[in-house]
């Protein structure tokens, strides 16, 4: 069984994650390739995607929206999983009590999931460096704001890579249960 698992990622931590999941998925005996959004032009030959994106402000990246809509008709005559990574820092509950990972849900995670009748979805926490260089006009107009906000974000990498395995590995004995 091929799975396609597709990512957009801005600084290299969700594409971290898809390689994991993807690793893990090869592991489990199955053909994984990992390929971001942007080099991706079919999927009616993959048998199952997981697609990922880093979400920011509860979105997903622009590519990884535009490869949902460009593809939603072959990604809805497969098995589809939705990832996302973003949350910074270790606390699991944030000062108004709210789940960190529920908060940070982007809004395609709903969206999708009729539209690509979606089998799972899951957030990660993130990575960051803040002396990364910016990426993008927002990083880069964040830059030159006072107090400087992206070096305020939690530095640091709070991916928890059990916790990916764990995931890639439910999806594995889905595929295999059919």
């Amino acid at each position: 069984m091929n799975v396609l698992i597709a990512y957009a990622s801005k600084h290299g931590a969700t594409e971290e994650i898809a390689e994991r999941i993807g690793s893990t998925l090869t592991a489990e005996g199955f053909a994984a390739t990992v390929r971001a959004v942007a080099d991706v032009d079919d999927v009616s030959h993959f048998d199952a995607v997981v697609l990922g994106s880093a979400a920011y402000a509860s979105h997903w990246m622009h590519e990884a929206n535009a490869f949902a809509r460009r593809h939603h008709t072959s990604l809805a005559q497969r098995p589809v999983w939705l990832f996302a990574s973003g949350p910074l820092g270790e606390e699991k509950v944030d000062k108004q009590g709210r789940d960190v990972r529920e908060h940070s849900e982007p809004r395609e995670f709903e969206k999708f999931a009729d539209l690509l009748g979606v089998r799972g979805d899951h957030v990660f926490f993130g990575k960051w460096d803040p002396d990364s260089e910016p990426v993008g006009l927002m990083e880069k107009v964040m830059d030159h704001l006072p107090g400087h906000p992206r070096e305020a974000l939690p530095a640091g990498d709070f991916r928890d890579w059990d916790e990916v395995e764990a995931w890639a590995h439910g999806i594995a004995e889905e595929l295999r249960a059919g």
